[in-house]
């Protein structure tokens, strides 16, 4: 491998006085291969030796070689863009996401382009209009309202990676959370400390995930033997506001109850600002559980308990499975499984 003085020197001579410009040609002389292994090593389809592939990094580096994307994309067929359609660009969880997705694609030398569906599937597909005329190489769709039937059409044009789907089809890979078990786990630990007049905040149910939630807690109230009581299911939608109305609503009501498990930790911190307001102490009064484990859940008064979900390993597995996918090679990766996570917000039931 050259020095750090040899490729400045190499890209004074191939540059000149009057060009300063930095080309692929430089970076391959100054690495000591051909422009054409060069080129495929920043598309991604290069297969060669890790001494090449350093070398080429650091004349790269050294160099400040800037890749054209137009004109990589001309080179190789592709524009080393991927669409991604979200559901809410500002939710708490799904910005993790994104961030993991966009960590994850930048090593590869791709770039991410950001849409919202807004839980709507007209929506949706229009923003998939909008990304495929703009030539991406690959969508990833987080959850989001369209059909299996057409995310299978679409995969036959472009790979796609959707997650929050049970689905297989040529071009195409499902990543999917065991919401079902995470409930599960939720109710569970409640009921492990003594509960059995545990409410339940529930998510929207457009969102597939919010449905399985609400199985899990009924799963785990019957295998506890306790009977649900439709009377402590109160709706939700996946927001703080939501959270705190449907708290608000479960007083009123005057059905007693001893714990809460929200849908997710946004809905928690309303139902905990409704309780604060009602004259209600979580845990003394009230024990509360959310799912998530969102950021602020650890730095809540009190810290809230919660079902961990990977969200930042969301994305990063999301964007490694389409990587995979435009390779040609099939994607192996699998969310980890939910995790119980016990802070100060639930405590043993002391009396009934």
């Amino acid at each position: 491998m050259k020095s750090k003085n040899s490729l400045r020197a190499a890209a004074v001579s191939a540059a000149g006085a009057h060009s300063p410009k930095v080309t692929l040609e430089m970076v391959a002389e100054a690495s000591g291969v051909s422009p054409s292994t060069v080129s495929r090593i920043l598309n991604g389809t290069a297969v060669v030796s890790p001494d090449k592939r350093a070398a080429v990094d650091q004349a790269i580096a050294e160099l400040g070689f800037i890749p054209n994307p137009i004109a990589r994309g001309l080179a190789g067929g592709r524009t080393l863009s991927v669409g991604v359609v979200t559901q809410s660009i500002d939710s708490p969880f799904y910005g993790v996401a994104l961030r993991g997705i966009e960590e994850e694609l930048s090593k590869a030398g791709y770039s991410p382009l950001f849409v919202s569906g807004h839980w709507n599937a007209e929506e949706e597909a229009r923003c998939i209009d909008v990304l495929r005329s703009r030539r991406v190489d690959g969508l990833i769709v987080l959850t989001g309202r369209l059909s299996d039937d057409a995310l299978r059409v679409l995969a036959k044009a472009t790979p796609v990676v959707v997650t929050g789907r049970k689905l297989t089809a040529p071009g195409l890979f499902a990543l999917d959370f065991d919401n079902f078990e995470g409930a599960r786990l939720a109710t569970h630990h409640l009921l492990a400390l003594g509960h059995r007049r545990i409410a339940f905040i529930t998510g929207d149910p457009v969102h597939p995930d919010a449905v399985e939630r609400f199985s899990g807690y009924r799963a785990a109230l019957m295998a506890a033997g306790v009977n649900f009581n439709p009377a402590l299911v109160m709706p939700g939608k996946y927001h703080e506001d939501s959270g705190l109305m449907a708290v608000e609503r479960l007083i009123d009501s005057a059905e007693p109850f001893t714990a809460i498990f929200a849908a997710n930790d946004q809905m928690a911190f309303g139902a905990a600002l409704a309780l604060h307001r009602r004259g209600l102490r979580v845990p003394d009064d009230v024990s509360l559980v959310g799912f998530d484990d969102l950021a602020g859940a650890a730095h809540s008064v009190p810290p809230l308990s919660t079902i961990h979900q990977a969200a930042h390993e969301l994305g990063r597995l999301a964007a490694t499975s389409l990587l995979q996918l435009l390779a040609g090679e099939t994607p192996t990766g699998a969310l980890p499984a939910p995790r119980l996570i016990v802070r100060s917000s639930s405590r043993a039931l002391t009396s009934a």
